[in-house]
């Protein structure tokens, strides 16, 4: 019974809190002895909060019990990558220096999830301060793929993802800032949305104005993202691209009802000169055949302007050098090599230069405005091959189909930065699976504010795939 609740989407196992046919403490106490069983083996957790959580779900129960109202979340657990702020739990940032950190506020996100009766069963890994695109930290070490234990987790939101994908707990709450709810999505088999920027406030941002870093969520399914971000989303006057965003129904948007018919999708396999592996190529042309049957209109795009990834690095580098120099400067001895590798690539980024990628980043939303003008959505894999090996370096060689390349971000994950920069809402899906039974990820794109919209067409692609009933072993 307890692997069986462990199965269940967080749609359907509220639907069974709120009819008392399953309890808040069976469903919690199950997804704790996942977590401790496969913590060893996955390695996805910093911080588990088993008494706090246990405590937690006898109030929920209580409450049901007592026919007391309750909020959409009640009693289903969640867990919260230890890059966002949890009030009286541990929150490290993947950093050896702050591994004693203990906030004293939640973020506005993760508030807005409890006061809705989810439960914080625990912290997932991410590497230091989200940097990388693997998720390794020297606090925690490597956390591994949920379906190969040689393959990497994908990263920032490594640990989300893979608690999410192997049944830990339905719900986790990620971060997103070129790719890392995205590419760990990808990497796992699991839903991934980075929503339009200002649909969920950031409150723990430093540069507000200039941000393209999201806090985000991450489920197996559409209907779970679309019931997170429900709940995480609306104003909040820590976050001025918040204020104003005009309210959505994602939960109605994602019941798949209807056809694709009459709505245009774009779609391009990758950028100029970037290669995709074979097995992702097959399995992006039947994503497209798919959403072809469901009565789209497809129509290829060129990648031309889409090799941003120097851009990207300038604005993003260039506030991690100013967050971090000091904090290098003082710890440098506990901090991963890759991270002050990372800190270093800004030292030449001069004030005229960083300007200039703001710039670019401007060009780039009026480009791909401009496609969205004739279309409804983008297509585009999420990834240009399934997930790395465990071992792999961020600074190291990337391997596709047999072919060596260096500069492993924009070979990796070219589509996923893009949309960070412009603040559109793009969303990863499992597509299928390559030859090895690693998954394979599909990422679609919307308009501007447009996120109701995209998990419309992002539902319907779902229940056109086979996908959800698979498990990793």
């Amino acid at each position: 019974m307890s692997e069986d609740l462990c199965h269940l989407t967080a749609v359907e196992l509220g639907a069974r809190i709120a009819s008392k046919d399953v309890s808040p403490v069976e469903a919690t106490r199950a997804v704790l002895a996942r977590a401790e069983r496969l913590q060893g083996e996955l390695n996805c957790f910093i911080t588990l909060c088993g008494d706090e959580a246990m405590a937690r779900a006898r109030e929920a129960e209580r409450q049901v019990m007592a026919g007391e109202p309750f909020g959409p979340l009640h009693g289903i657990p969640l867990t919260v990558k230890d890059i966002v702020n949890t009030k009286g739990v541990r929150t490290t940032f993947g950093a050896v220096p702050y591994k004693d950190n203990v906030p004293d506020h939640d973020a506005v996100a993760v508030a807005r999830l409890r006061a809705a009766g989810a439960i914080l069963i625990g912290k997932t890994t991410t590497p230091e301060f989200g940097s990388k695109c693997l998720t390794d930290s020297p606090l925690f070490g490597r956390t591994r793929n949920a379906w190969r234990a040689d393959r990497c987790a994908g990263g920032s939101s490594g640990g989300a993802a893979v608690a999410v994908a192997s049944g830990i707990a339905p719900l986790a709450v990620a971060t997103d800032g070129g790719g890392s709810t995205r590419i760990p999505a990808a990497c796992n088999g699991v839903v991934g949305l980075k929503q339009s920027i200002g649909v969920i406030p950031h409150s723990q941002v430093q540069d507000a104005f200039a941000n393209q870093t999201h806090v985000t969520p991450t489920t197996r399914t559409v209907a779970d993202t679309a019931l997170m971000l429900q709940v995480m989303a609306g104003e909040d006057a820590s976050d001025p691209w918040s204020i104003g965003v005009a309210a959505q129904d994602f939960v109605t948007a994602s019941a798949p009802a209807d056809e694709l018919r009459g709505k245009r999708i774009l779609f391009c396999l990758s950028p100029p000169g970037r290669p995709v592996a074979s097995d992702v190529a097959d399995s992006f042309k039947a994503s497209l055949d798919r959403l072809a049957v469901l009565g789209a209109e497809l129509e290829e795009f060129s990648g031309e302007a889409f090799d941003v990834e120097p851009t990207w690095r300038a604005i993003n580098h260039t506030a991690w050098r100013a967050r971090f120099t000091k904090l290098a400067a003082d710890h440098g001895d506990v901090l991963s090599e890759a991270f002050l590798k990372q800190l270093a690539l800004a030292e030449d980024v001069s004030g005229v230069d960083y300007q200039q990628a703001l710039f670019e980043r401007t060009a780039l939303f009026r480009h791909v405005q401009s496609l969205l003008a004739r279309a409804d959505v983008l297509a585009m894999p999420t990834l240009t091959r399934p997930a790395l090996p465990i071992a792999q370096d961020l600074f190291g060689a990337i391997e596709i189909d047999g072919q060596s390349f260096d500069n492993l971000r924009p070979h990796w994950f070219p589509w996923t930065m893009p949309f960070n920069m412009t603040g559109h809402p793009a969303i990863s899906l499992a597509c299928g699976f390559d030859r090895d039974g690693l998954p394979i990820g599909l990422q679609l794109v919307g308009g501007f504010r447009a996120d109701a919209e995209l998990l419309r067409v992002a539902a319907l692609f779902e229940t056109a795939t086979d996908l959800l009933g698979r498990w990793p072993d």
